[in-house]
């Protein structure tokens, strides 16, 4: 998952850029109310996190833009006003979610989930087979037994199972794994594939090389599934 944080406290956004990634997301750091409209007009993101004080544009500015390009990706808008009238003005303007500082991080970390869910029709627990990956958690089980993955390789399976029976584009896979200041080799996504496939030899789960398409694990057969 892909999330834009635009923030213009240095320190704040520091600490929650470190915290979302280590929770396995992608994150883009924006300063400004304009680098945050540019970057939600040119890239495509999962999640946008606004926090409404921005020098260059505000941060309803940013809404309010983000919603006249008919865009319905999921926002939070953060704020340091913790007043009624803000709260209502920025959920008339199309945001999803409102939190006010100070906040604690895993109330944010709880939001980012249930917003990411929602914005991308996904249930909390999706299943393949005998394969089980529980998104609240970050946790894959095969069975009862669980698989070690790393962020990013836990990152590359969730996204296959949110597209089960869809190819996904080495692209997509990139914008999903990676964020603007992420130093990148070449050959990333097709490593992480690679070390993907081999954790789910056992499960019985197979991610498909689809020739210059991309990559796909197959739906799975609903028969004699418990």
């Amino acid at each position: 998952m892909r999330i834009l944080l635009a923030e213009d406290d240095k320190l704040l956004a520091d600490a929650l850029s470190r915290a979302l990634v280590q929770s396995t997301y992608a994150v883009d750091v924006a300063s400004s109310g304009t680098q945050a409209d540019a970057a939600l007009a040119m890239d495509t993101y999962d999640l946008a996190i606004l926090d409404i004080g921005l020098p260059g544009l505000s941060g309803l500015e940013v809404l309010r833009r983000l919603r006249a390009r008919h865009s319905r990706v999921p926002v939070l808008m953060l704020t340091a006003l913790d007043a009624l009238g803000d709260r209502v003005r920025g959920l008339d303007m199309g945001a999803d979610d409102y939190l006010a500082k100070p906040f604690d991080l895993p109330e944010l970390e709880a939001r980012v989930r249930a917003l990411l869910r929602r914005g991308a029709g996904q249930a909390p627990v999706m299943s393949h087979g005998q394969l089980r990956l529980d998104a609240t958690a970050r946790r894959v089980f095969h069975g009862e037994q669980p698989i070690e993955l790393s962020a990013r390789e836990f990152a590359v399976l969730e996204l296959l199972l949110m597209r089960e029976g869809r190819v996904v584009s080495k692209e997509q896979l990139m914008n999903h794994l990676y964020g603007w200041d992420d130093d990148v080799a070449p050959n990333a996504v097709e490593v992480y594939i690679h070390r993907v496939r081999k954790k789910l030899e056992a499960a019985g789960c197979e991610i498909r090389t689809v020739r210059g398409m991309g990559y796909l694990i197959e739906r799975a057969s609903r028969h004699g599934q418990g």
